[in-house]
């Protein structure tokens, strides 16, 4: 196919899914990533990176559509960042998302593999995120179709979400479904409150405007959180935007707002500021309860997320004696839902933002046998810590989607546990992991669990043994 640049390749079928959501096809032996194609589609396609072995490139034409794409239920479908996956039935997203987790830890891993479980899907597949981040914009994202049309400007005040890879301009939503009400009735109604009183929405280009983003955190409890932050104070504005959201949404438990002047939307250095309410909101577990404040980290779908930490219970097959230890803790959701079968708990992060909230959590559950640790595991994990809180019999790591550090995977192989739960939002870096491990371990099973609908984002646990 040669170097040259602005290279199209006609009619290529599309025959399967890849990593990351991208699709594949091949040309004269090279694999081509396609993004927002389907297996089945025929497609015309610019490269827009190009490899002796593989190359990239984008959809110029779709000559053909498959037989397996459906109609995206959502108007925003394919403008914001959100769901990639909407134009496949969910049994095929399913399909897709077992078959990357087998394809990662059969070429990245390259080791013995037992069968692996049918994926769990979600029973759930809109309506499933307990929170949401909506993002206020004095610039709204054009469509195509409106590019060309001199009477829509894009400077209109917008609320929403980014649009895919455009830092500057918001999608204005109309409805996201990945939330339930009254998500879009309250984005909307400080939207129109906003525009109302003439109330600046943020120039993320300028930084400065007073509106700028808004989470909303919905648990299975009932319970409400609400947190509108702004980019600088203004007592008055505030307490009447407040005040307006209380009178026409009597269902938030907690309100609260936060004033962010920095450069960056991320919560880190900044102290919300309770208006109404706890301050935080309770999800429930199974009967486990979870006080999640507006900087705590909580798995984003309640349901699927106590089917994940079911199958790490089911894995890390505790008797009730063993000392088990959670890497990666965060706010201790799994160790407490493990406790009732552990002798130990013993929780280890790097934030302590995290670690106060799980000690917190243990309280709240009557878990008196469990400690939290801040600082990194590799450092904390001597010989004089095992002497004070014990050997693990029962290791479970759930770390980001980087995986774990080469110094912790050496760490674990020189502690030794009888068992290993691994549990992977990025079954690639889980591959690697896993590869490393297996010097001195065998997997003993492996579940994926599908947390994120429509989404290309798939979780995975695996069982491992020690080779004795």
């Amino acid at each position: 196919m040669g170097k040259k640049k602005n290279i199209v390749l006609e009619k290529l079928l599309v025959t399967g899914y890849a990593a990351e959501g991208k699709s594949l096809a091949k040309h004269e032996g090279k694999v081509i990533f396609i993004e927002q194609a389907v297996p089945g589609d025929l497609v015309t396609v610019r490269l827009t990176r190009n490899k002796k072995d593989w190359a990239e490139g984008h959809v110029l034409s779709f000559d053909e559509y498959s037989a397996e794409r459906i109609e995206p239920f959502c108007p925003h479908f394919g403008i914001c960042g959100g769901c990639q996956w909407q134009m496949l039935p969910y049994a095929k997203q399913l399909e897709y998302k077992q078959d990357q987790v087998w394809q990662s830890l059969k070429r990245i891993g390259k080791m013995e593999l037992p069968p692996m479980k049918p994926i769990i899907g979600a029973t759930q597949t809109t309506g499933y995120r307990n929170k949401l981040e909506y993002t206020f914009s004095n610039r709204r994202y054009l469509l195509r179709s409106e590019l060309q049309d001199p009477a829509i400007s894009a400077m209109q005040d917008a609320a929403g979400f980014h649009a895919r890879g455009i830092f500057d301009k918001v999608v204005d939503v109309d409805t996201c479904f990945l939330q339930e009400e009254p998500t879009n009735l309250i984005r909307k109604e400080v939207k129109r409150w906003g525009i109302e009183n003439g109330i600046s929405f943020y120039d993320i280009l300028r930084h400065e405007g007073f509106l700028r983003t808004m989470q909303v955190r919905l648990c299975r409890t009932g319970e409400l959180m609400v947190n509108l932050v702004v980019g600088y104070a203004d007592e008055m504005l505030l307490n009447q935007l407040m005040a307006h959201l209380m009178e026409r949404f009597p269902a938030i438990t907690t309100l609260l707002y936060t004033i962010n002047g920095k450069m960056n939307d991320s919560l880190h250095g900044l102290n919300p500021v309770i208006y109404y309410g706890n301050g935080y909101v309770i999800e429930k577990l199974e009967e486990f309860s979870f006080k999640i404040g507006p900087k705590s980290f909580f798995q984003t779908n309640t349901a699927q997320a106590e089917r994940l930490y079911q199958v790490t219970r089911d894995f890390a097959g505790l008797s009730g004696n063993e000392t088990l230890y959670d890497l990666y803790c965060g706010t201790g959701s799994i160790g407490i839902f493990l406790s009732k079968l552990a002798g130990r708990v013993i929780g280890i992060e790097l934030v302590p933002e995290a670690i106060a909230d799980a000690k917190e959590n243990a309280a709240l559950n009557r878990v008196a046998h469990a400690d939290f640790f801040t600082g990194d595991v590799t450092e904390i994990c001597k010989d004089s810590f095992f002497s004070a809180q014990g050997r693990p019999d029962v290791i479970i790591t759930d770390p980001p989607r980087a995986g774990m550090t080469p110094e912790l995977v050496g760490k674990l192989l020189e502690i030794g546990a009888e068992k290993i739960v691994y549990v992977s939002c990025n079954p690639a870096t889980q591959a690697r992991d896993l590869q490393l491990l297996s010097e001195k371990y065998t997997i003993s099973a492996i579940q994926p669990v599908d947390m994120f609908p429509h989404t290309q984002h798939i979780e995975n646990v695996t069982g491992l043994f020690l080779k004795h």
